[in-house]
């Protein structure tokens, strides 16, 4: 009979660090158990949870979900230091590349992630897929109490009223009350708490929802003209599928509002083993989550204003700007060039296809802006912002990197890009996968918008860069000749691309819409200083 396989200790966590650098302080001495029982069964030096740097708490917290609580083998989110070894297999195409640095997987890092910068996260997936569990782990994080946690879970139904999501006001004080002023509201305590669980978000009604959006949206809850600050939380939606359906549509303002998409993959079945050992065993992973990896609200506030200090070094941001430029242009939606976005399009009532299918000059099949109906909101370039700087910082890089941009990018636009089905893109061979993958269809834009950056030379041959610089120096103090100088340089570069590019591609579009704004600065300062004699 086959000896049993003995599971290693749940309620340990991962050696300091979890991710070893060049002048990292060493953990424990190597033990071949290591080998067998994996990092999370090694124990942290006495004493040393207490001194580890947060960023290495949350990595902790990581290792402890995929070793302990969530059975997921997926290394979706990958990083390299060097070229992959890659394995190519036949049928549709797959190529499987072997991550060369530590990588990640995004059903577990997404959650942790959302929970450090504090924003809106969606669990897409179908039944029994772990969502629930992982929000609920994130609320465990937090320092809450399972019991405290599973009560405040807001279920989603079709008979949900504002009072069941918000609360009620007491009967006494209705009776009693002169004005609305007075009314006291017995308010849920699911709205103070730091974490926010809302399970099948597309199953309330649209009205309920209405309030759901101002609390999640505007940190306040209202009822009878009574209202109650949120505290800045993370929060974890869940639905069963992609298109945000269910029993009532959702509000387009409330899917706007979500900041990231995790989703929730299927269970391979060559870990029914570990399954088995859970059976077995009893264990129930959020009932043992050590004490080390449980956040205090002062370390999560640090946690948060550590995240904010990692720099974006300008060729990094420099690229951001260059991809989020390629979705919101459309030449043939105007005549001024202010107008020539798809939002003119929505609001004349047509489709982006619809427009599209004239002929503008450009190759459709290698323009970005004709795959997609919509574009982008300076929300979900914030947001963008956001994530990298968190991505970041919980991978202990100094600074945000393209690559993180490239990994995170996918799933915070997953919701919010409108792919233009009718695209020649989608028509070339090998790219029909796109229309049902969304992860590789914007990391692919991604990739073409990178490739389009490098080719033009961007990093080096930037004139709008260069006045950025003088600009950003402020007009306090600069001289009419220097004025006039910053004028002509900019008037110089207008002419320039008008004979480099006979054809108004949406990159240059937004130089020339930047160009035109500090030309319009410098001239009313000019007219200033010419009062002033």
């Amino acid at each position: 009979m086959p000896e049993k396989r003995q599971p290693s200790d749940p309620r340990q966590v991962s050696a300091y660090p979890t991710l070893p650098k060049p002048g990292a302080t060493k953990g424990a001495p190597f033990d071949v158990r290591d080998l067998y029982s994996g990092p999370a069964a090694v124990k942290s030096q006495p004493g040393e949870a207490d001194a580890i740097p947060l960023d290495e708490k949350f990595r902790q917290a990581y290792f402890w979900i995929v070793n302990h609580a969530i059975i997921t083998p997926y290394y979706d989110i990958e990083f390299h230091t060097t070229a992959p070894r890659t394995f190519r297999y036949g049928g549709a195409g797959t190529e499987v590349r072997l991550p060369t640095d530590q990588s990640y997987s995004s059903f577990v890092l997404l959650p942790l992630l959302n929970f450090a910068v504090r924003k809106r996260a969606l669990f897409i997936g179908g039944p029994g897929r772990g969502k629930t569990a992982s929000a609920i782990l994130m609320g465990i994080l937090a320092g809450y109490p399972i019991e405290e946690i599973r009560r405040s879970i807001q279920h989603g139904q079709p008979q949900m009223t504002i009072a069941d999501l918000l609360g009620n006001p007491l009967p006494k004080a209705l009776i009693q009350s002169d004005n609305m002023e007075d009314i006291k509201i017995a308010w849920r305590r699911w709205i103070s708490m730091r974490v926010k669980i809302v399970d099948e978000y597309n199953r309330i009604p649209t009205r309920t929802q209405s309030a759901l959006l101002t609390l999640l949206a505007d940190g306040y809850a209202e009822i009878l003209g009574q209202t109650i600050e949120s505290p800045e939380s993370a929060w974890f939606l869940t639905a069963n599928d992609d298109m945000g359906g269910g029993t009532y549509q959702v509000i387009e303002a409330l899917k706007d509002r979500i900041d990231i998409v995790i989703k929730a993959l299927n269970f391979n079945p060559r870990f029914t083993s570990d399954l088995l050992s859970r059976i077995e065993d009893g264990v129930r992973p959020e009932k043992l989550v050590p004490k080390e990896i449980i956040f205090t609200e002062k370390e999560l506030e640090e946690s948060y204003a550590q995240i904010l200090k990692v720099p974006i070094p300008r060729p990094v941001l420099r690229r951001i700007e260059f991809f989020f430029s390629q979705f919101d242009f459309c030449d043939l939606a105007a005549q001024d060039i202010e107008y020539k976005s798809k939002d003119t399009i929505r609001l004349a009532g047509k489709t982006l296809g619809s427009v599209c299918a004239s002929d503008c000059g450009r190759d459709k099949v290698k323009c970005i802006c004709s795959q997609t109906e919509n574009g982008l909101s300076v929300r979900a370039l914030m947001t963008l912002i956001s994530f990298a700087k968190t991505l970041a910082w919980f991978r202990g890089s100094p600074d945000v990197t393209v690559h993180d941009v490239r990994q995170i990018v996918p799933f915070l636009l997953h919701e919010k890009l409108v792919p233009n089905l009718s695209s020649p893109f989608f028509d070339q061979a090998g790219n029909g996968i796109y229309r049902v993958d969304r992860v590789a269809w914007i990391r692919k834009a991604f990739d073409l918008a990178n490739e389009e950056f490098l080719r033009l030379d961007l990093d080096r041959s930037d004139p709008v860069a260069t006045l950025d610089d003088v600009f950003e120096k402020g007009l306090d103090g600069v001289s009419e000749n220097d004025v006039l100088k910053q004028l002509n340089s900019i008037e110089t570069h207008l002419g320039d691309l008008e004979k480099k590019k006979s054809i108004l591609y949406a990159h240059v579009h937004s130089d020339v819409l930047k160009l035109k704004y500090y030309h319009q600065r410098y001239s009313n300062y000019l007219r200033w200083l010419k009062w002033q004699k």
